[in-house]
């Protein structure tokens, strides 16, 4: 079904993109295109491609992303709940491929929830270095959060703050700076038709105003010679070149750096914003203008995806406010209303769990927060983050009860099944299996109990894996398998 452009938008695109507007008013009447990303923390290529049961097509400009034929669910197998891959719109992988993050960054994204791109980072990580992910939506970092537990992510942090707010204690500390700005949201116009109705003129220029904050913030938090990636899912050339040649103006310490784009992928346009057929001629530097032309828009008549736009901007080595080794001696903030220091918690019942249910125990490095208890890694080195809203402090293993501990599903989705001595093995295409999504209680008989050793004792915590992968928790007593599966988390 076309769907109906708003007028202004539709007059301000044909006037921009002259002889090639048909084309693009035309992909409006053709279905968009779903894409996922198989998780690299959990699975490899090959495996993958032998065990997902849709039948898959490359992304040509991301390395773990396909395509799916649009009648296929995958968010209604159980490999999704094992976290074997993410949902995620094809044009949206482009912009965390270009950050270029490798194993052992200290990377940012900043404009994180639901967390499609943290994810993505989190596995080109590869458990190495650190990832903060931040939204400033309360609401939205729930999804951030539970996003980056099932995907089994251990090495992150996640907080709700104002970019300006981080910055005051990250300055020049990031290797790696992600934003996929809020913005107008034309490109998204297919996949999303409601956004369509919530358009207006206005919004572009209130959404320019926010993107130059927000890339005042960035750029104060990344280290010299470090490289911020830009993104928004939008056509307007006030919050794409306009935006990157306003930031390029008030930092002569960044440039555009001219990455090779991919097949489909269509260079900025500079003659947008400088007069010549767009905007103010003589707002921006000859340096700007000729520098948005190494930037990337992604069409959606040109590939199969949305509408996006990527800059990627690097700092020069040569700038000399670099804070990155600053911390406090605990290395740890208390979040927003924590501020005095807690006596030490008794992580006795946690120590107990591990040596009872773990192969091997975890080291690292425990902080709690309430009756919480996250790991952490003393490496990360993080500054003192005390006055900030931490949603997620690292990760998050379980409860501190009296007298006992409870995992979390958290520590369930972030461990190897050869980690935890009990397991219930299921198939994905059991009928059991779709039963423990729903929360339902499984018999279970003492023999069909997978351990590690004979002299394991059966009563107790058990890790429940689909085709050995992990799904969550269960206790097994009496040839009972009792759920412990978050109601949060069940099918639907």
């Amino acid at each position: 079904m076309a769907i109906l452009l708003p007028t202004a938008f539709e007059k301000k695109m044909q006037m921009l993109l002259g002889g090639e507007f048909p084309d693009f008013a035309a992909s409006y009447r053709e279905p968009r295109h779903h894409g996922l990303r198989f998780n690299p923390l959990k699975i490899g290529p090959d495996e993958f491609r032998d065990r997902c049961p849709f039948h898959l097509t490359p992304v040509p400009w991301a390395k773990e992303g396909y395509y799916f034929a649009a009648g296929d669910r995958p968010g209604k197998h159980p490999y999704y709940h094992a976290g074997l891959y993410y949902i995620q719109e094809p044009s949206a992988m482009a912009p965390a491929e270009w950050l270029d993050v490798r194993p052992g960054d200290r990377v940012l994204d900043l404009c994180a929830a639901p967390g499609g791109k943290s994810t993505q980072i989190a596995g080109k990580l590869r458990g190495e270095g650190l990832l903060v992910a931040n939204d400033n939506q309360p609401e939205r970092v729930k999804a951030l959060v539970k996003n980056l537990a099932l995907f089994g992510v251990r090495n992150a942090v996640v907080t709700a703050e104002t970019p300006q707010r981080l910055a005051g204690k990250f300055a020049g500390w990031f290797d790696k700076v992600l934003i996929d700005a809020p913005c107008s949201g034309e490109g998204m116009f297919r996949k999303d038709p409601d956004m369509v109705s919530v358009w207006n003129e206005r919004a572009v220029e209130a959404c320019a105003a926010m993107q130059d904050d927000i890339l005042e913030a960035a750029a104060a938090m990344l280290r010299p010679g470090g490289r911020l990636v830009y993104s928004t899912c939008t056509f307007s050339p006030e919050e794409n070149e306009g935006t990157i040649a306003r930031f390029l103006d008030r930092h002569p310490e960044f440039s555009v750096d001219p990455v090779p784009g991919a097949p489909g992928f269509a260079p900025g346009r500079p003659e947008w914003i400088n007069g010549e057929t767009y905007g103010d001629p003589g707002r921006f530097s000859e340096r700007a203008v000729r520098s948005v032309a190494h930037t990337w828009r992604l069409w959606p008549h040109r590939l199969e995806g949305e509408g996006h736009f990527v800059a990627v901007l690097r700092r020069d080595e040569s700038a000399t406010d670099h804070q990155a080794d600053r911390e406090t001696p605990d290395g740890q903030g208390r979040g927003k209303k924590a501020v005095r220091r807690e006596p030490a918690p008794d992580l006795s019942s946690w120590f107990s769990f591990m040596e009872t249910n773990l192969t091997v125990p975890i080291d690292g490095k425990w902080v709690c927060y309430g009756d919480r208890v996250y790991w952490t890694d003393p490496g990360w080195r993080l500054p003192d983050l005390s006055g900030l809203t931490v949603a997620r402090p690292g990760w998050y293993v379980g409860n501190l009860r009296k007298n006992r501990f409870e995992p979390s599903q958290a520590l369930a989705m972030g461990i190897r099944p050869d980690q935890f001595v009990r397991r219930a093995e299921l198939a994905a295409d059991s009928p059991e299996v779709i039963r423990y999504l729903k929360g339902e209680t499984l018999e279970w008989p003492e023999n069909r109990l997978a351990k590690t050793e004979a002299r394991v004792p059966s009563k107790g915590w058990c890790l429940v894996c689909a085709d050995g992968f992990p799904l969550g928790f269960g206790k097994w007593q009496d040839g009972m398998l009792k759920n412990e599966y978050p109601p949060g988390w069940r099918w639907t």
